[in-house]
């Protein structure tokens, strides 16, 4: 008999037939299978399918966690620091729920990346501004990374430094602060979304964006609640579109590498 380990499990082998042994990694919970765990903020709004606030989104299992009083108020508009402590609680009660990397549902969630990677000891990706430097490498030098934020009036030195976003990247930041249906059903949660009428906000933008600067090479949404609506931009701008979903498949990809089976 002979046994391979791997990872929490224990693979024998005898005879040609095969054993799998699972080993529990706590003893402090009755459930596994869930890789990814996602920060969310205490709102009330529509979460549609595409949004990171919907579990339908993702092809894989997800664990949420919402921080009681990190109104989108608290975060944006203020920066509370006050909020620091409950995300970092709600970390590590996700890290103890087994999840293996922690994702945030919201771009300004930036602003406590640093303390919350350094509270726990799985990966960490609160925002979707933490693609900007490799889009940005990735880059001819006249080019540059367009970003759609909820708000760009938000968006601080602070944000971009966390996140390494340095001043040699250079951006073209564009808000949704100022289009009426995602200012009030996202930013007012006036509770009603009507996404035909986001998506032709979120559009327009992009193409305005793109016409004032035809240098943009590449696109990061921001918010969590933009990636519905990547396709329609792609499509609008021709431009590559990053979002969170791109982060967190590309996060679960790492998470969960699959064996390859092929022919040659």
């Amino acid at each position: 008999m002979r046994y391979t380990c791997q990872a929490s499990s224990i693979h024998f082998h005898e005879g040609g037939k095969g054993m799998t042994v699972y080993r529990i990694k706590s003893k402090s919970r009755s459930w596994d299978g869930e890789p990814i765990g996602i920060l969310i903020l205490d709102a009330a709004y529509p979460c549609v399918p595409g949004n990171v606030g919907n579990a339908t989104t993702f092809p894989f299992p997800v664990r949420y966690k919402e921080i009681r009083g990190s109104s989108i108020e608290r975060l944006l508009n203020e920066r509370d620091p006050e909020l620091l402590k409950p995300f970092i609680e709600g970390a590590k009660e996700l890290e103890a729920e087994g999840v293996r990397a922690i994702t945030g549902a919201c771009g300004f969630m930036a602003l406590f990346q640093r303390q919350v990677a350094e509270a726990v000891e799985v990966p960490v990706f609160l925002s979707s501004l933490l693609q900007v430097p490799f889009i940005y490498r990735t880059l001819t030098s006249k080019q540059k990374v367009g970003v759609i934020t909820a708000s760009a009036r938000c968006l601080t030195d602070e944000h971009y430094a966390n996140v390494g976003i340095t001043k040699e990247m250079p951006l073209v930041v564009c808000g949704m602060e100022d289009q009426e249906e995602f200012r009030t059903s996202v930013l007012e949660e006036k509770g009603t979304m009507d996404s035909d009428l986001v998506e032709r906000e979120v559009v327009s933008v992009a193409e305005r964006m793109v016409a004032d600067n035809p240098e943009v090479g590449a696109i990061v949404l921001e918010c969590s609640d933009l990636p519905p609506y990547a396709h329609a931009v792609h499509k609008a701008t021709g431009r590559p579109v990053f979002d969170f979903i791109t982060m967190i498949k590309y996060v679960h990809s790492a998470l969960t590498p699959r064996p390859y089976e092929g022919y040659m």
